[in-house]
């Protein structure tokens, strides 16, 4: 069974930066897609970054520029990185793994990140 436990959420002023976690247990980490999505009080669910086995990274609009998605398949790990966050970014955060073209199979609880303006 693979377990994803996030961490590295908090409270941070507009225009800070907050480095996210994703700790994988499990084998599978190294060969399948893992992702980030994020829920902000009343919206729904969506998805902010991609990073595929081999690297090869995607975002969503909103968060070009200012996040960047990377992964240390060694230790089984991804992380998150957010600079310049304004209000808008508040949510919780949710890693994620699963096959390149498939659905995500694997999620964490959720770690949560406040921006205050």
């Amino acid at each position: 069974q693979v377990q994803l436990v996030e961490s590295g959420g908090g409270l941070v002023q507009a225009g800070g930066s907050l480095r996210l976690s994703c700790a994988a247990s499990g084998s599978i980490f190294s060969r399948n897609v893992m992702g980030w999505h994020r829920q902000a009080p009343g919206k729904q669910r969506e998805l902010v970054a991609l990073i595929t086995s081999g690297g090869r990274t995607s975002y969503v609009d909103s968060v070009k520029g200012r996040f960047t998605i990377s992964r240390d398949n060694a230790k089984n790990t991804g992380y998150l990185l957010m600079n310049s966050l304004n209000p808008d970014d508040t949510a919780v955060y949710y890693c994620n793994l699963g096959p390149f073209g498939g659905a995500m199979n694997y999620w964490g609880k959720g770690t949560l990140v406040t921006v205050s303006s």
